[in-house]
């Protein structure tokens, strides 16, 4: 199994690798020519992240800047739209339905690290997949961790911190978040 397999398995795995390491290059090239892009330009906005990310829908809005690990873990559906500062750790596959949008400073985070020292000095890493359902708002400043799956129709209010998943239609609020609503 390759590296890259592992982490897209949530097994450790070394981000030393060379095609890992060779991936993050490509990811940091583009967002790099991404952010230093005209912003009144939007359809070489586009198509940059069209070609960054492993799938889009055709109507796709990110506002600069925007950092990624590799770019090719990310997938997003139709009319989706992130705000200012963006960050997407995509070590493992990053799932985002349609119609969604981030708030400015949104951290959607695949990556984690192991809890035990020694595995964490040795230098491996993980990877847990994030899924987002169709429809869904996440506030300003929000952190959506490794492994969190949040159904569709959920707001994430800003700052919030979601730790775990939740199922479908709720307002989620605090750290770490809770539904506090119901839609």
């Amino acid at each position: 199994m390759t590296e890259r397999e592992k982490a897209l398995s949530g097994q450790l795995y070394s981000p030393d690798d060379e095609e890992l390491r060779r991936l993050h290059l490509r990811a940091k090239k583009l967002f790099g020519k991404f952010n230093k892009t005209d912003p009144s330009n939007e359809k070489k906005l586009a198509k940059i992240i069209k070609e960054l990310f492993g799938k889009t829908g055709e109507n796709v809005r990110i506002h600069p800047p925007f950092n990624c690990d590799y770019g090719c873990n990310i997938e997003v559906g139709e009319n989706f739209f992130a705000n200012y500062g963006c960050v997407i750790l995509d070590v493992n596959k990053v799932k985002i339905g349609k119609n969604c949008m981030l708030a400015p400073n949104v951290r959607i985070f695949s990556a984690t690290h192991p809890v035990r020292a020694e595995e964490r000095y040795n230098g491996v890493e993980l990877g847990l997949p994030v899924t987002i359902g169709d429809n869904c708002w996440i506030g300003g400043g929000a952190i959506i961790n490794p492994g969190v799956t949040l159904g569709d129709n959920v707001v994430v209010g800003s700052g919030a911190v979601v730790t775990k998943s939740f199922g479908d239609n709720v307002v989620l609020a605090g750290n770490p978040a809770r539904v506090i609503k119901e839609l």
